[in-house]
């Protein structure tokens, strides 16, 4: 219970309880108006930020506004950007198409030459090899060639060993081989082979020299054996015993050349004694050089191949001294004519020249009366008839030059 001024009121009285519901109404609009006041207090800073809210909307929507035209410009530029790109990537493919199909000619055309010069290649390397074999098979049948000159140099030794090996043959080799040398040195008239001479005696070959000297005979000899046993002499005593023989070898032949193809009156002062062999002529001169001295004072002279041709030469020079002398006095007789002939051409010469000079001055008259002509045409032309006529002009007869 509660007392109010002596007045005892229950909780469950609707008085208490409306008093109660006014005090707490009255409570609870003082802490509802304390509390609006504190909230209107507490707006304030609200509002200002509820405006700047609001300003941040609208700029947000401006900024939405903007974004969106920015967005629809962005989707444009993007559009013509992918529609640019799209062109693009036509032309790159378009180009990369052209340039793949440039690549791939191109490759045609390199794998084509590359055939082409494998084929050429191939070609030149077939040729070469072909011609190499060809090569080949010429040098073979060269060396087949070679072999059978071989051999046949191998018969023709064995037979040049024959003909050395007999004394009538090498006798035979030496007159073909003197023949041979004298028929390329002198003329055919110059030389007779196999000449008979009066003692009966008959030489290789008689060389028909003016005299003097006179006919000189050239004889062939051929010391095989003494220069065979020489060559193969071992030991100072063989080789002593082969000089020998073989100096004596020569010396038989110096004395009968010496003998039988010097007589006075009929040959000249002297012969020659050939020897077919530069090999035996060298070692002659090389080691017996008192055998050859001992020729000279039989009047032999020992020649070989070559020292045969040098003289031979010399021999040749002497024939055709001896022929101009025989013919000085046909030379001087001809000299005679041909000053008759050179004086007749002088002669000749003149009477020509006078001809000339007269053809010089009838030409040179006849252009005088050429231009007298023209003048008197042009006189015609015009009927000039005033002027004096010139004096006719006489022309002196062309006199005639008579030849010798």
């Amino acid at each position: 219970m509660i007392e109010i001024n002596g007045i005892f009121y229950t909780w469950n009285d609707p008085i208490i309880l409306a008093a109660a519901a006014a005090v707490i109404v009255v409570l609870v609009l003082f802490i509802t108006l304390r509390a609006v006041l504190k909230s209107a207090k507490a707006v304030e800073p609200m509002m200002m930020q509820m405006g700047q809210l609001n300003q941040t909307v609208q700029n947000l929507g401006a900024g939405q506004s903007q974004l969106t035209g920015g967005l629809e410009s962005l989707s444009k530029s993007q559009t013509m950007t992918i529609q640019t790109m799209e062109v693009r990537l036509a032309e790159v493919q378009r180009q990369m198409a052209e340039k793949l199909h440039e690549s791939s000619m191109k490759s045609a055309r390199s794998l084509s030459d590359l055939q082409e010069r494998m084929n050429d290649t191939l070609h030149g390397s077939s040729e070469k090899t072909t011609k190499s074999l060809t090569q080949l098979q010429e040098r073979l049948a060269t060396i087949d060639r070679a072999q059978s000159n071989i051999e046949k140099l191998s018969g023709d030794v064995l037979s040049l060993q024959d003909i050395l090996s007999n004394k009538q043959r090498r006798g035979m080799f030496g007159e073909i081989q003197l023949n041979d040398i004298v028929s390329k040195a002198l003329p055919a008239n110059a030389y007779q082979m196999q000449a008979t001479l009066s003692n009966g005696k008959r030489a290789d070959c008689l060389i028909h020299l003016p005299n003097p000297p006179g006919p000189i005979v050239i004889d062939a000899k051929f010391p095989f054996e003494a220069f065979e046993m020489l060559a193969a002499a071992e030991g100072p005593e063989q080789t002593k015993r082969a000089l020998r023989d073989f100096g004596a070898a020569v010396r038989v032949h110096i004395k009968a050349i010496s003998e039988k193809y010097i007589l006075d009156g009929e040959t000249a002062d002297g012969a020659l004694m050939f020897l077919p062999s530069e090999a035996i002529y060298a070692e002659l001169h090389a080691r017996l050089p008192e055998v050859v001295r001992e020729g000279f004072a039989a009047r032999v002279w020992i020649v070989s191949p070559t020292t045969c041709m040098a003289t031979l030469n010399t021999m040749r020079a002497i024939l055709k001294d001896a022929r101009m002398r025989e013919q000085a006095g046909a030379i001087r007789r001809e000299l005679g004519l041909l000053y008759k002939d050179v004086d007749r051409l002088g002669t000749r010469v003149e009477n020509l020249d006078r001809h000339f000079g007269q053809a010089a001055k009838d030409i040179s008259e006849i252009k005088i009366s050429a231009e007298k002509a023209g003048t008197r045409a042009r006189r015609l032309d015009t009927f000039e008839f005033d002027e004096p006529d010139e004096a006719i002009e006489t022309v002196p007869p062309v006199a005639r030059i008579v030849e010798p």
